[in-house]
């Protein structure tokens, strides 16, 4: 396996592989950037420093203790290009992951690689989404012209672009919303989870589907451990079995309680922008509104006053008042002293009206020019969701709280993030300045809002930012993207123990992308993840050809508790059904997947069926073949 990148994605996603699928890795790296910890460790736990290898020579580092895992090959390169990638063995290789944070550095080295390898496994990061559909047909069409004939079903060998904001955006966003949900959406592909309470003595609650797992037992107590990998019968169980669920008193689970199928996610939200793009409505503001009515009311007042007095038919006497109002009209000398009066008041009237004219048509051309910009908050907005950094990972959360309908407040310091433009789109109110700085988090209503959502790229201004908040209200909801697991951890404790109703939580975006990133490399699409606290739970489609643990198995005997669990079947014919499920469904009915949930039992598992399988890492890497012996609980 071969990781190129430049920053902590790649370190976790090499000791993923390491630690987890126990395959040999080669991380390419910057040459002029020093080695780092992962998840506040050396990468593969006891691998200690790690040998720096020329492109033209790598060599093997060694572990300086003792370690479960297999050597780790570091490759320095300025840039990944084809020398880079010939050193590092793409030729030889069966995977390669392309995490660089520039998007066109990744293109540039996949087309590279796939020159070099066409049976070669690639998954590409890519922020950009379209782009990365086109590079997947792209690339895949490349395999087969270099080698005629290839099958890259067969051999596993397609393209997967994977985006680590697209990964994280879903729990990050359902954590600010409902604290304790989780979330994971793959176009067409719903699945939703929830923590639920211990229940109270007598008390009956639904299982859901199925329980995917059981809290710590120190959950709510302020000195215990969530947040942290610390094993043990005290920390979270993933994946029990009905006996561990029915011995577990007096500790929370997460159900897995609803599921179902949503459309492309672009399709609604692509119908508010364009909406909101075009936001014609802005030019009759309310007083605009008012003032065209009041005009409306005068001329006909007078209209009515002319038929009266004069005999005219009525449209004669409206046609004649509004020439008398425009002074287009002959004056009235021969006229009867009624018709003069009412020529000199439609005069008057159309003196007073010509400046509230003008002001009400620059008033809504200037409401028309400033609606696409940024918006100030609201006087009176409450229980909303303050948003801090619209960077990549913000961006994504703010589409996403969008497309649920929950009132946004965004805070950025940067008048040039490339999150401004959706938020300007959408009519998102926006207050840009330093988060540290006094008066930000008051423009934004923090003191009504719902909860906090500190996504910024510095650590310390999340935490910053999360301490004023709790200053201004004790009991706001607070999420923090924080990347050190050690900080983080140390950061609950002491905000739990220091607010102990207030609920708070911290995500680190590449400890929940990782995951799916390093599934894609052992060749099986990895839906999503979900957070169980400090761990990851795997949602993957897989076929059951091939996996003996599986194929003619019963759903209850194919159950490995702490390793994997079959929660739906693809009801799809073979033939009909799409590459993965984590595209996005055809219009056409017979392409559109057709999963199953309550699967009964007793149902055998054949060998053309294709499961959505809830898995641990260790479990999706034993059920692959990766593992010799399995290590539950992981």
């Amino acid at each position: 396996m071969i990781v190129c990148g430049d920053d902590g994605l790649a370190r976790r996603l090499a000791a993923e592989l390491q630690e987890v699928y126990r395959e040999p890795v080669t991380l390419v790296v910057p040459a002029a950037r020093e080695p780092q910890p992962v998840m506040g460790r050396p990468l593969g736990r006891g691998l200690g420093l790690l040998a720096r290898v020329p492109a033209a020579g790598p060599r093997r580092a060694r572990a300086t203790e003792q370690a479960p895992v297999r050597d780790l090959r570091v490759v320095e390169t300025a840039e990944p290009d084809e020398e880079a990638l010939a050193a590092a063995g793409a030729a030889d290789a069966a995977a390669l992951a392309l995490v660089y944070e520039a998007d066109e550095t990744n293109v540039r080295a996949a087309l590279v690689a796939r020159r070099l390898n066409p049976r070669l496994r690639l998954v590409i990061r890519l922020y950009n989404r379209r782009l990365g559909q086109h590079l997947e047909e792209l690339l895949d069409q490349a395999a087969i012209v270099a080698e005629p004939g290839l099958d890259l079903q067969e051999l596993d060998a397609s393209t997967t672009v994977l985006s680590d904001a697209d990964t994280a955006a879903p729990a990050l966003a359902a954590s600010a919303i409902a604290g304790t949900s989780k979330v994971v959406q793959a176009d067409g592909l719903l699945l939703r989870a929830v923590e639920r309470t211990p229940p109270g003595r007598g008390e009956v609650t639904d299982p859901g589907l199925c329980t995917l797992a059981l809290l710590s037992a120190t959950t709510r107590d302020p000195a215990g451990a969530e947040g942290s990998d610390a094993s043990g019968d005290n920390g979270p169980q993933l994946l029990p079995d009905d006996r561990a669920v029915a011995a577990a008193t007096g500790r929370g689970t997460v159900a897995l309680e609803a599921v179902s199928h949503t459309g492309p996610v672009q399709a609604g939200a692509g119908a508010r922008l364009s909406a909101a793009t075009f936001p014609v409505g802005s030019l009759f503001s309310r007083r605009l509104r008012w003032a065209l009515a009041g005009i409306a009311a005068a001329v006909t007042a007078l209209a009515v006053a002319a038929w009266l007095t004069t005999g005219d038919h009525p449209l004669h006497a409206a046609y004649i008042t509004l020439l008398d109002i425009f002074a287009i009209n002959d004056p009235a000398v021969e006229e009867s002293a009624e018709r003069k009066t009412l020529q000199i008041l439609a005069g008057t009237i159309g003196l007073l009206l010509l400046p509230v004219l003008v002001a009400a048509a620059l008033e809504g051309l200037g409401d028309f020019r400033t609606a696409t910009a940024l918006r100030r908050p609201p006087r009176g907005l409450s229980d909303h969701v303050v948003l801090l950094g619209l960077g990549k990972i913000g961006t994504r959360v703010l589409g996403r709280l969008r497309e649920l309908d929950i009132p946004v407040v965004c805070v950025e310091s940067d008048p040039e993030a490339r999150g401004l433009a959706l938020a300007r789109r959408l009519r998102v109110p926006v207050v840009l300045g330093d988060v540290t700085e006094e008066g930000v988090l008051e423009s934004a209503r923090i003191h009504r809002a719902h909860a906090l959502l500190a996504l910024t790229s510095s650590d310390t201004t999340n935490l910053e930012a999360a301490l004023y908040a709790r200053a201004v209200r004790s009991d706001l909801r607070v999420v923090m993207r924080l990347f050190e697991d050690d900080f983080a951890t140390a950061v609950y404790r002491t905000l739990r123990t220091a607010h102990p109703e207030a609920l708070t939580r911290s995500r680190s975006v590449t400890h929940l992308a990782a995951p799916a990133f390093a599934g894609a490399m052992m060749g099986r699409q990895v839906l999503g993840a979900i957070p169980v606290e400090r761990r990851v739970l795997l949602f993957a489609a897989l076929e059951v050809a091939g996996h003996p643990q599986l194929e003619g198995r019963t759903i209850a005997e194919s159950f490995r508790p702490g390793a994997w669990r079959v929660i739906a079947l693809d009801a799809t014919a073979p033939e009909d059904r799409r590459p993965d499920l984590a595209t996005t469904p055809d219009e056409s009915p017979a392409n559109t997947a057709g999963l199953v949930w309550n699967l009964h039992p007793g149902y055998v598992l054949r060998a053309q069926d294709r499961v959505v399988l809830a898995a641990t890492r260790r479990g999706l890497a034993e059920l692959l073949g990766r593992h010799g012996t399995r290590a539950p609980g992981r």
